[in-house]
Order: structure tokens, then sequence, then C-alpha cells
């Protein structure tokens, strides 16, 4: 089957087109899918650029989001009939095989079937994303609905998603973006107040519409230093939530605020095995799709590339200038 391999780390030219064999079901509870789609994530290029979790792993295929139809299951699975129509995050990190390829072999208890309304780009778009705002929401910062939250990257894959869950739980909304024509789009999403920190002072501007008082909850997923200011723009006994590791961050004011801090990593249970875990997000999947499905939530895909051109797609997401998901797309 085709696939895109990773050979070794480095630069997005180093992904290579590749014919490998097509994976087998080997254990009764598996489905084997024929990917029509999977979505390019940022944790695609830092394994790329830094190796993957598993040692003595490459050639690896990489690709956490898939979707695609199942065509064959194994003598355990009930949940699934061959032509459903699926869509998960799994696989992808150097340890089960990843999404860039023609099929997948994966446990069918790590998927679930796919949105009616959505198409197969749509939907290898949503899973790692919508997991990943709803457990840093409504988990780890356990949003209320009188609550400000401040999501930065807006327009971006988990802020785009991550503006609309929020508004869902009833919160209220202030986005930044780096555009003015982001601006546009993060208000198309529900944002109550959009901020484009590169004409604004993001921290001023938050203080600013809350009276001063600052954000009850902070989804931050840019870096230390933005960490680091979003602090002076939280409610005291407010909650900051980063997808992103800190560093040796400046705690001394988030100390002085009483402020909780948590961290968002979707692929821990996968990582770590944790069969609850990911009970508890194709849960998560479900319900956004009902959501999807009901109008109530939408999946922007910035752009769609063939499958081998992978390392195009890489390379608009190290750019920072994508809106949404970008996704692959397999013929």
């Amino acid at each position: 089957m085709k696939a895109i391999l990773m050979t070794q780390t480095g630069g997005a030219n180093l992904l290579e087109a590749a014919d490998i064999p097509e994976p087998a079901i080997t254990e009764p509870n598996q489905i084997k899918v024929q990917l029509k789609a999977a979505g390019v994530n940022p944790v695609d290029t830092k394994l790329r650029q830094r190796g993957v979790f598993y040692p003595n792993a490459l050639p690896a295929v990489l690709g956490c989001d898939g979707a695609g139809v199942v065509v064959e299951t194994g003598s355990a699975v009930s949940k699934f009939e061959v032509g459903d129509k699926v869509w998960y995050c799994h696989g992808g990190l150097g340890g089960d095989q990843g999404n860039y390829a023609e099929f997948n072999v994966l446990d069918g208890r790590w998927a679930t079937h796919m949105p009616k309304t959505l198409s197969f780009e749509q939907a290898a778009a949503g899973p790692l994303v919508l997991i990943t705002a709803w457990g840093a929401l409504y988990d780890r910062a356990r949003l209320q609905q009188s609550d400000t939250v401040l999501i930065h990257a807006g327009a971006g894959g988990v802020g785009h998603v991550a503006i609309q869950l929020a508004r869902l739980h009833g919160a209220k909304v202030i986005a930044t973006v780096g555009t003015d024509n982001h601006v546009a789009l993060a208000r198309s999403w529900g944002a109550d107040e959009v901020i484009n920190y590169t004409t604004q002072n993001f921290v001023d501007a938050v203080n600013d519409l809350t009276g001063g008082k600052g954000a009850e909850v902070v989804l931050e997923s840019v870096g230390q230093g933005t960490f680091e200011r979003s602090i002076h723009c939280t409610a005291h006994f407010g909650t900051i939530v980063t997808l992103l590791e800190i560093g040796n961050a400046d705690l001394k004011e988030a100390r002085m605020r009483n402020l909780r801090i948590g961290f968002e990593l979707m692929l821990t249970p996968q990582l770590r095995q944790l069969a609850g875990g990911l009970d508890l997000q194709v849960d998560m999947l479900n319900q956004c799709g009902r959501w999807i499905d009901q109008g109530k939530l939408k999946i922007h895909v910035g752009e769609v590339l063939p499958l081998e051109q992978a390392a195009k797609a890489h390379e608009i997401i190290e750019g920072g200038h994508a809106t949404g998901k970008v996704v692959l797309k397999i013929d």
C-alpha cells in the first residue's frame, strides 16, 4: 500500500512516499480501515523534527487522526460492520502505525462512527483537536458557565474548536489571533471579543475587557513567553491550562494569584495504554459528533493536499499561518 514514511529526524523533505505491506488484523477486537483522509497536527511535525516516542521505531508512519471506511472486522467486533464510516485518533507516535497511509488496523474500541454531516476530510481534521480542547476546558479547567475564557491561537486547530466548545458551555470567549483576517474567522466561530496580538498588547486588552479582573480560564498553546504573560491577565483563583511545556517559567505572580495550572496532553491514554482514558476520548468524539450533526459545532479545514504532499503539509503548519486544520486526502 502507499504510505508516507519518516525514516530519520529532520526537515519535512525527509518524509518519503513508499510502498509498504498492508496491515492485517491479528486480534479479534481489531478493525481494518481503508483510509480516505488523515489529519496533520503540530505533534506530527515535532515528532519528525525530534524523534518519535518509542525507541528503534523508524521507519514510522506518522499521523494520529484518521477517517475512512471499515473493510474488515475481527471476530469479536460487534460495534462496526463492513462499510461503516469511522473517525478516530490513534497511532502515529512511533508505536502503532499512523494514518499517512491507505490502510490501518486498530482496536475497534478506539474508533467511532463518523458524524453523518461531515466529509472524510472534515472528519479526519477533528479528533485530536476536539479531544484536546474538551480535555483542556471541561476537564482540566472545569469551565463554568459564568467564566470568561481567553483562548490563544483562536484561528488554529485547537483554538477554533475551543472557542465553540466554550460557547456551547455558556462561557464568554476572548480569543487572540495574528492577523485581521483571522479576527473575522474567530468571530464567526463565536468569539465575543478578538484581539490581534500583533497590534495590541493582549494582557492589557484582556484586563480592559474584564474590568481589570482578568479571565477565569486561559487556554495557552503558543509557548513559554505567552504563558508567562497570560498569568497577568488571569483572574485571581483562576486557571491556566497549557498544551506545552513551560520550562523555567516565572510563577511568582501565579502563586500570588493562587492560580491553578493544568497541562493537557491528549496523547497520554495512548502512550500509557490507559483504556479508561481512551474510552472517555471516544465518548468525547461521540458527543462532539452529535453537536456537529445538530449544526452546533463546525470543523474548519484550511487546506487539503494529496497524501503524496505530506511534506508540504508539514511546511504549512511549521510556517504558522494555517487556519483550522491541514488534511491529507487519500485516494
